[in-house]
């Protein structure tokens, strides 16, 4: 009575269990199946067949098969493996399969299916959400789902590109998305390169740190190889916008060293992984003190690198609310990666017929000023990614300007200022300037 008990029991269990379960003979002829089983590959209830002849003969179930032919030809103790499988209505699955081997003489396999394709695809999905180093560490840690952070010393990289609200507004929605999809895809290829961690993009930037939330011994040296390499991807992307209509692009980074507070940040119904502390506030201010195509680091972040740098340039600032200025580096090279932009000390000028007249504002943030000065672009780089400009205001390093020529609202940041004129970058080129510049040279 007991024992009939017990098989009514387990053909139960059978019967309702989620995961598909089959017995097959030594030969791989197929003994038994479970309705799940038999939804799974479709079988027809009582027909004789070999375990790897109910599969599909298409090349996406080749591991499948052969991982049972392997079963049955080895005889191993237990096969485990996570394979695709697709049915013959064309739907895709993600199996784990675990064969055990009964060594008995009247030997038998034991095959045990679980169906992952749902979990991998709410894993996927929340990966792209966040980032895949964010998603393993909620899904397979203890403290991945709490409330909370703990301080940890890291490098925090920021990224934005220069002038992109005001090239924005002349651009159809789905080309602005779709430019920016590109972009990203191209920077979070090389960031996963070097281990980073985007925490978030930021409208047209990108938020990644270096050491968190998995330890990373050498996160600043880490995170300048990256910067530069980001860099560097910048040909391929813009080579890309061109090829499919789109502007160029120029992007600044802003890196820094120093501890932070990580960790899951939100309430019981909403959270997300977050970086907070001193350290972040200062690496927005290198950012954006950055011209398109430069790296510019901390002193912090230097000191805890030991291998060699190229310095191309080292200034200081005054950071909000402090009381001492502040060092920074823009940085070229780190060991044997190095910037394939030039560098912005050997400018190559080009002459200029005439100067050209403008009118110039200074920006508060990203608000332009109601003032207007008078001034005049003297000269401008061969690539024309710098100018000399002249100005009646007093204009200082670092800030950004506005400078409209005739009906062209051209955006720059001041780089440095003597004898009454000031060096400039351009952070945004409309349309119709280097025709302008053109036909300035050819005068």
């Amino acid at each position: 009575m007991l024992a009939e008990l017990k098989t009514e029991w387990i053909q139960y269990i059978l019967t309702n269990m989620e995961d598909a379960v089959c017995l097959t003979g030594m030969n791989g002829e197929l003994l038994y199946a479970n309705p799940a089983a038999e939804r799974l590959f479709g079988l027809e209830y009582g027909r004789q067949v070999k375990i790897w002849d109910a599969i599909p003969y298409v090349e996406e179930n080749d591991a499948l098969i052969q991982l049972f032919i392997d079963g049955v030809m080895e005889k191993k103790r237990q096969l485990r493996s996570l394979v695709k499988y697709v049915n013959n209505e064309g739907e895709q699955f993600q199996l784990h399969v675990t064969l055990t081997c009964e060594s008995s003489a009247a030997g038998m396999i034991l095959i045990v299916i679980h169906d992952l394709t749902d979990l991998i695809k709410v894993h996927s999905a929340f990966a792209r959400y966040t980032s895949p180093e964010i998603a393993q560490y909620v899904l397979t840690t203890p403290e991945g789902e709490k409330q909370g952070g703990q301080k940890k010393e890291v490098t925090i990289l920021m990224s934005d590109l220069r002038g992109f609200t005001a090239m924005s507004t002349n651009m159809s929605s789905d080309g602005l998305i779709t430019m920016l999809n590109h972009y990203f895809e191209s920077m979070a290829g090389v960031i996963r390169r070097f281990q980073g961690t985007v925490i978030e993009f930021l409208g047209d930037g990108i938020f990644v740190v270096f050491g968190a939330p998995h330890d990373q011994p050498n996160h600043a040296a880490d995170a300048v190889s990256c910067a530069i390499e980001m860099q560097n991807a910048m040909t391929g992307v813009n080579a890309w916008n061109r090829e499919h209509g789109y502007p160029e692009l120029a992007m600044g980074i802003g890196i820094n060293s120093g501890e932070v507070v990580v960790g899951n940040i939100g309430s019981d119904q909403k959270m997300k992984y977050g970086c907070m502390g001193e350290a972040v506030n200062l690496v927005g201010r290198l950012e954006s003190l950055s011209l398109g195509g430069q790296v510019l680091i901390s002193e912090n972040t230097r000191n805890m690198i030991s291998g060699e740098l190229e310095i191309a340039e080292e200034k200081s600032f005054m950071p909000k609310g402090g009381r001492d200025e502040m060092k920074y580096f823009c940085i070229t090279g780190i060991g044997r990666i190095h910037s394939t932009d030039g560098d912005p000390d050997e400018i190559r000028w080009g002459k200029l017929a005439e100067t050209i007249p403008l009118r110039c504002y200074v920006l508060d943030g990203k608000t332009v000023t109601e003032e207007s000065y008078a001034g005049v672009l003297r000269d401008i780089s061969e690539d024309e990614k710098y100018g000399i400009l002249t100005a009646r205001c007093s204009l200082n390093p670092m800030q950004n300007l506005l400078l409209r020529i005739g009906d062209l609202d051209v955006y720059a940041k001041v780089m440095d200022c003597g004898e009454g004129r000031c060096r400039i970058g351009f952070t945004t080129r409309p349309e119709g300037f280097s025709k302008l510049i053109e036909c300035q040279k050819k005068q």
